[in-house]
Order: C-alpha cells, then structure tokens, then sequence
C-alpha cells in the first residue's frame, strides 16, 4: 500500500511526470502550506481566511514571494525551477501576465518535486523564507 501522505519516489520516477504534473502537485502542496501558516497566525475567521488564501495562491503573489527564493536554490532545483516555467502552459489567468504565471508554475513545479522527493524540510525552509514580513 501507498502512503500518499509520505511519498517518496525515486528520481527516475519522477523523471517521468510532466512539468505540469509536478506544477499541479505543487499547487496543493503551496496551498497546504498558506492555509496552515494562516490559521497558525491567527487569520483563521470565516471568509477573511479564504480572502487571505487566495491572495497568498495567486499567480502575482506566487510570483512575487519566490523571487525570495531563487538566490537559495542549489543547481539541481533551478533546472526543475526553469523546467516548469518553461512548461507549455495554454491559458493564463486574465489577472496576470505570462511571465508571472510562468514564475508562479515554475514554483508549483519546484514544490512539487521536492515533495516527491520526500524534502518536506527544504519546502518548509523555502517557504519560510517567503512568508518572512508578510505577516
């Protein structure tokens, strides 16, 4: 049996998922990671909390967040950093720009693959660093 909650795959493996599949991974994982940092700060009421989330998961705001990131990340995560923004996206959000939502997908991507690697301490580490001041 799997356990989908401390899943580690091998690098082969995860070779073999697509930019895009990592990205949407990712996605959930980031969001995880917003909703739990929020209700840890004390933002947790009702509507405020969803507003709150989804100004943190937006594309501007995923953007914005890992250019915090990018002077940390080791050779390894830069390649899977430029593979998602590279990834061959169809439709971009009319509230933001391509490079914005091609920043923001490389992030997913990045999250994601670590995630698969079984590196919950450097995604915490990476998003820690974004979340400083933004409280």
């Amino acid at each position: 049996m799997n356990d989908y909650f401390s899943i580690k795959m091998t690098d082969d493996e995860i070779r073999g998922i697509s930019s895009i599949g990592l990205a949407h991974l990712g996605d959930a994982v980031y969001e995880l990671l917003v909703r739990s940092w929020l209700c840890v700060h004390g933002k947790a009421t009702g509507k405020g909390l969803h507003r709150a989330t989804i100004a943190l998961v937006c594309a501007k705001a995923q953007c914005r967040l890992s250019e915090k990131i990018l002077p940390l990340l080791t050779e390894e995560e830069q390649a899977v950093f430029r593979r998602g923004r590279n990834a061959n996206v169809h439709t971009v959000p009319r509230s933001t720009s391509r490079g914005e939502y091609q920043q923001a997908t490389a992030l997913e991507a990045l999250f994601g693959w670590l995630y698969l690697r079984g590196q919950r301490e450097r995604i915490n580490q990476l998003f820690m660093t974004m979340m400083e001041g933004e409280e």
